[in-house]
């Protein structure tokens, strides 16, 4: 960030308007903070009839350790969040479904995912989402999982020590700058990423971590026609092709949960993906 004496005079000349625009912001962060410092904490059997019903709705079956495995997340994640912006989400209907039993729907969207063990890259995970829960119910997967701020990562690692989780690895720094690196390009049977970008950005973000023959499955909210036609382009420039798209309906508020399922099935041209921030500016 430049420190000149353009940028003083420049902020000299804000309107009331930018003013009171300014206050608003502060104001509504201000209230977001008071919510996430007063969330509540359910207990552990409050917790278990929710996610178990959850789980029931999409057939779901978890042993009772990964059941307590996810009660300790929950915790860990209102805890935090009580001082590190993690989650506009916080109530326990809210946690379950719209990140618990989310993270968790890709192996209904692609049920050949239940017949072995994967490699995973989780681009964006945040606080944790898709990757952790999957590490949970996938002990046997191998993930990766990076985020941009390491603060972010060093809440994963308390709860990967915390929940005796040995199957994550954690990597920091941005997705353009990865995909270069030989010892994670084209590496991975598989790469997810939740709201991240849009499709056409997010392909180029993802696309070269997975193998030829591997997936790519991004979550994506709500129909994606527009997204995919506008995207299709560029997941073919970058070797992957369109098998599908899955469709679900989530919780109480029937959000809608879209997976489209994208093959590999040739090799990344080595220009891609391109420098830091060129994929955002200029979607293929």
């Amino acid at each position: 960030m430049k420190n000149s004496e353009g940028g003083s005079k420049e902020r000299n000349r804000m309107t009331s308007q930018d003013s009171g625009d300014m206050g608003k912001m502060e104001k509504s962060s201000n209230i977001e903070s008071s919510y996430r410092k007063d969330a509540v904490i359910a207990g552990e059997a409050e917790f278990r009839s929710c996610f178990e019903s959850a789980l029931r709705d999409f057939s779901i079956v978890l042993t009772e350790k990964q059941i307590s495995q996810f009660y300790e997340f929950y915790v860990n994640l209102i805890q935090t969040n009580r001082t590190l912006n993690l989650t506009a989400v916080t109530d326990l209907e809210g946690v379950v479904y719209k990140h618990f039993l989310d993270s968790l729907l890709i192996v209904k969207a692609v049920p050949e995912l239940l017949s072995k063990s994967y490699s995973l890259m989780d681009i964006g995970t945040g606080a944790g989402f898709p990757g952790i829960p999957l590490a949970i119910a996938f002990p046997e997967w191998k993930l990766t999982l990076n985020d941009s701020l390491q603060k972010r990562l060093g809440f994963i690692k308390e709860v990967c020590d915390k929940l005796g989780i040995t199957n994550v690895e954690l990597v920091h720094g941005r997705a353009e700058d990865l995909g270069q690196d030989p010892k994670y390009r084209e590496q991975y049977d598989l790469c997810v990423s939740r709201a991240v970008a849009n499709l056409s950005t997010l392909s180029e973000y993802c696309i070269p971590f997975i193998h030829t023959h591997g997936l790519f499955i991004p979550y994506k909210s709500g129909k994606t026609r527009d997204e995919l036609g506008n995207a299709r382009h560029g997941i073919q420039l970058l070797g992957g092709k369109l098998r599908n798209t899955v469709e679900f309906t989530v919780g109480p508020e029937k959000a809608e949960r879209t997976f489209p399922i994208i093959d590999k099935v040739s090799g990344t041209p080595k220009n891609f993906p391109r420098k830091a921030g060129v994929s955002a500016k200029k979607p293929l």
